[in-house]
């Protein structure tokens, strides 16, 4: 992994420039004419929205089609090609160069030098950039396992970080998360208002960002390190945190190189439409005569149904029409709509599932029952189906909110996968590796890994073992990271 010299700022903030602009919906906020010096005299409020713009780049493309594969929402279109490897599970390490890149380089990086910068009154946006740069380091840690930590952000152009392993990684997510809190806790002189592309600046909503992100890695760990879960969650109960009620997401438009980002690929692909209905998800949605499945996919011309196939099956299904994603999350490529999809870097709706979790294994405070159906609830709403939530809440098989412990969380993580759909594909599947549900997941027919094995991590960057000599290695897909022990 190359890092950036940071004595050359101006090349810096070129390269910042170019891995965002085309990219994403933040041009106003990089049209200057004047750049930083260096890094001491970074402007904040340019750099700000490069990271937030590269998290939502990966959270929102490469991460997102990923995660709605192997969450088997979406499977490849039987006209098309070009997510084929993903279903077959046969990913070159390549394929991850650009995420890879995106992150260190554009997220991380300047994350850091907004950290590193020494302008006067602007601890506001050092807290914001804590709080991303825990952000990140979870996404990457997440897909990849152990990941460069301690020397991956170092400022002396070092080519050659160590891996760390990933539970240090989440120690220093918990650390940064604190960090920014911190700095996050007064408004500062220099006030982050229009620069700050998730909530135009407002520190409330950001100090229940930092919340709901830290129940959330803590939940992540709960089965690996139930103790330390138990402590981190009680604690930010006992200090009164306050968690998400609003989307945190990053919003889009409809002019050139600021839509949704996966939107945005597929025009450039020609506007093919790749990615279609998975039976998967579709069935579950039918068997519990779920409406959200009309949002969240499109019916095929002259059918009143959603049209699916199983995953995988894109080769023996030619002559099918298959319902594709629907503009609503981005996913119809000759809709010019899915161009103002949010990318949803942590939703309102994960925040109740979140924490009724939390109440369920005795470590938060509050109704479990209410936040497990204020989630469902939340999800209708989004999608348009406010009024059929509590029908659904009384009569669905998978909604069933009763038994031990165990069975509860099942209910919630279920209910968070149908949530979850075309928008935060990535954390659904991610979930699923933690806890293992829900459990109608199919091996894809088009696999290559054999055994009925799935792909439980992402490899490591081919970057990587190119430049960097303290490359630990490919590590094969069906190896589960730190904290997947189910």
């Amino acid at each position: 992994m190359k890092t950036i010299n940071i004595k050359n700022a101006k090349k810096l903030l070129l390269l910042a420039l170019i891995g965002t602009v085309g990219l994403t919906g933040c041009n106003k906020f990089l049209d200057v004419n004047e750049n930083p010096n260096n890094p001491e005299t970074a402007t904040p409020g340019l750099l700000l929205p490069t990271v937030e713009a590269a998290i939502s780049q990966v959270v929102g493309n490469s991460f997102q089609v990923y995660g709605n594969i192997w969450g088997q929402y979406w499977t490849q279109n039987p006209t098309s090609s070009q997510y084929r490897t993903l279903d077959q599970y046969r990913i070159t390490n390549s394929a991850m160069d650009r995420p890879w890149s995106i992150l260190y380089r554009n997220a991380l990086n300047n994350a850091e030098l907004i950290i590193n910068s020494n302008v006067a009154a602007n601890d506001n946006y050092k807290g914001i950039a804590y709080i991303l740069k825990a952000y990140a380091f979870q996404v990457a840690t997440d897909a990849y396992g152990d990941i460069p930590l301690s020397e991956g952000l170092k400022a002396d152009g070092n080519l050659n970080p160590k891996y760390e392993a990933q539970q240090v990684v989440y120690d220093s997510i918990f650390s940064n998360i604190d960090k920014g809190l911190a700095l996050i806790a007064t408004e500062q002189a220099i006030p982050v208002s229009s620069q700050d592309m998730i909530f135009s600046g407002d520190l409330n909503k950001w100090k229940a960002f930092a919340n709901t992100l830290k129940l959330r890695a803590y939940l992540r760990i709960s089965n690996v390190d139930a103790s330390k879960a138990a402590a981190g969650i009680k604690a930010l109960y006992a200090n009164k945190a306050t968690f998400l009620e609003d989307d945190a997401t990053i919003t889009y438009t409809t002019t050139g190189g600021n839509e949704n980002p996966f939107y945005n690929e597929m025009v450039g692909l020609g506007k093919t439409q790749n990615v279609v209905a998975s039976a998967t998800a579709v069935k579950a949605f039918v068997r519990n005569n779920d409406p959200r499945r009309f949002a969240f996919y499109d019916k095929v011309t002259g059918q009143d149904t959603i049209a699916h196939i199983n995953q995988g099956t894109y080769a023996t299904n030619t002559n099918k029409l298959v319902s594709s994603p629907s503009p609503l999350v981005g996913g119809r490529a000759v809709d010019p709509t899915s161009a103002v999809a949010p990318v949803k870097l942590i939703s309102a709706t994960e925040s109740l599932f979140l924490q009724a979790e939390a109440v369920v294994r005795g470590w938060g405070s509050g109704d479990a029952k209410a936040l497990y159906e204020a989630g469902i609830t939340s999800s209708f709403t989004t999608t348009g189906n406010a009024t059929a939530a509590a029908n659904y809440i009384a009569t669905a098989p998978d909604a069933v909110f009763t038994g031990s412990v165990e069975a509860k969380i099942k209910s919630i993580i279920t209910q968070k996968y149908f949530a979850m759909c075309g928008f935060q594909g990535f954390e659904s599947w991610t979930e699923w590796r933690r806890t293992g549900y829900p459990t109608f997941f199919t091996t894809s027919a088009a696999s290559t890994l054999g055994e009925g094995r799935m792909p439980l991590r992402m490899p490591y960057a081919n970057s990587e073992a190119t430049t960097n000599v303290n490359y630990p290695g490919n590590v094969v897909i069906y190896t589960p990271v730190w904290w997947d022990v189910k």
